[in-house]
């Protein structure tokens, strides 16, 4: 049994670490740099950074900000923000990212998830996505959360894969900071359906949500954000949960 991840998740804007709640009313949560350095030595399994202004503001990554970051671990990291091509991608991963994660950009160009994996190996290309329920449906969102898509949710995270996503990161924006626990019907339900790692994200409030959305959606990892960053969960004592309850973790 492969064991599953723990993961925080580094939103950043303007150089600062933020969160909010469905994807709206953001509070900075602390330095970057200093947060990538405490998960590293409190066990993560890996990091995520997303520069989340990246797509909005028309612009790319801040190499400088990737390389600090960077320099301060030792687990994988996996960087997205303003990836619209393969030398963008390349820039980052040069500058230390293990992998990249594509967004709205694999949507308005979904050839560049083909371009991506023929070029670093699917194993390096994350496609994000950020969906909705509407009218019994869940839709694809772009550039944040702020433009709804007519493209439903498994449909795209299918494609996604056949084209050479090696994971994929479904954040549910109805669950995102509410601290109610992951959706994990919809995660149940897209898991079923794929080949490749799932990476759950929105939702998480307390250690017993990480317990549920392993035993209920069979994820291969679990993110989350402000409860790492304040404090409320710690990965060492989430990690002893976990074992506890028979899930098989790294240590």
């Amino acid at each position: 049994m492969l064991a599953k991840r723990i993961i925080p998740c580094l939103d950043v804007k303007d150089g600062r670490t933020v969160k909010g709640v469905n994807f709206v009313d953001l509070r900075d949560a602390g330095d970057p740099v200093e947060l990538a350095w405490q998960y590293s030595r409190q066990g993560a399994d890996e990091l995520v950074f997303l520069d989340i202004a990246a797509t909005q503001e028309n612009r790319k990554t801040t190499l400088d900000l990737v390389k600090a970051v960077a320099q301060q671990i030792n687990i994988p990291f996996t960087i997205g923000g303003g990836i619209n091509a393969v030398k963008d991608a390349e820039l980052l991963l040069n500058a230390g990212a293990d992998k990249v994660s594509i967004n709205s950009a694999a949507v308005r160009n979904p050839e560049l998830i083909d371009e991506l994996a023929k070029a670093f190996g699917k194993q390096f290309v994350v496609v994000a996505v950020d969906t909705r329920a509407s009218d019994g449906q869940n839709f694809v969102y772009l550039s944040g959360g702020n433009i709804k898509t007519t493209i439903e949710t498994e449909n795209w995270v299918l494609e996604a894969q056949e084209r050479g996503a090696g994971e994929i990161l479904l954040t549910s924006m109805d669950y995102d900071g509410t601290k109610a626990g992951f959706d994990n019907v919809l995660l149940k339900k897209i898991n079923d359906s794929l080949q490749i790692p799932l990476i759950a994200s929105g939702g998480a409030g307390k250690q017993q949500d990480f317990v549920d959305v392993f035993q209920q959606a069979n994820v291969d990892a679990a993110l989350a954000a402000s409860v790492f960053h304040y404090g409320e969960i710690l990965i060492p004592e989430l990690k002893e949960t976990l074992q506890r309850e028979g899930i098989a973790i790294r240590s």
